[in-house]
Parts: structure tokens; C-alpha cells; sequence
């Protein structure tokens, strides 16, 4: 049975996300390993314990801490759009900023401008 692929509004594939990967797999080493990565690329803290989600586009409370603050996810929600490649302002400041650290999710946005 094949998984339907989760895409987050700014275009992260959430199944290539080890977040996403630890909360499915319930894996604390991954959720550490994540946790230091990412306090080392945003140069924050970012503890362990928030790294948790079920993907971007639900609504459950497992999510990302910083997604629940995260203006991409926002306006895409408010704009009731699947992610951001089907805005009819793409690409804006917001989503060109948020995406600086993820080429592949801007070519996946592309990608998906181009099927539309």
C-alpha cells in the first residue's frame, strides 16, 4: 500500500522530514539528532521534546513548535490553498525567506506550479 505524500505549505516533503520521521517512528535518538542539527543551522535551541509532528496540513497537536508560529503556514491556511505553489501571489517575500534552507522544497513547489 503506498503512502500518500504529505507536502508542508512551503513545499517540504513532511516524508523526508525527521521530524516527521521521528514522531511516526516514535525514535527519541532521532528526535535528539534532529534537534541538534537544526539549533546548529537557526542558531536557536531547539529541544528534543519539540520535535514532533503528524505534517504540516494537519490539524492535530502534534506539530513542529515553531510551525504553530509560522507565518508560510498561516497564510496558506487563510488563503485555504493546499501549499503555497497554488498562490496566486507566489512566490512572496514570506516563503522566499522561509525557504533559504530548503532548495528541494522550492523545486517541489515548481514542480507542482508547472502541473497545475
Amino acid at each position: 500500500m503506498k503512502k500518500n505524500k504529505i507536502i508542508a505549505y512551503c513545499g517540504i516533503d513532511c516524508g523526508a522530514c525527521p521530524a516527521y520521521a521521528a514522531t511516526q517512528n516514535d525514535d527519541d535518538a532521532l528526535r535528539a539528532k534532529t534537534a541538534k542539527e537544526w539549533s546548529e543551522m537557526f542558531k536557536t535551541e531547539i529541544k528534543a521534546a519539540g520535535i514532533d509532528c503528524d505534517g504540516c496540513p494537519n490539524d492535530t497537536a502534534r506539530m513542529f513548535n515553531y510551525c504553530g508560529v509560522c507565518g508560510i503556514r498561516q497564510c496558506a491556511r487563510e488563503r485555504n490553498i493546499a501549499n503555497c505553489a497554488y498562490c496566486p501571489e507566489y512566490s512572496c517575500e514570506k516563503l522566499d525567506k522561509g525557504l533559504l534552507h530548503f532548495p528541494e522544497a522550492r523545486a517541489l513547489l515548481e514542480t507542482l506550479r508547472g502541473k497545475k
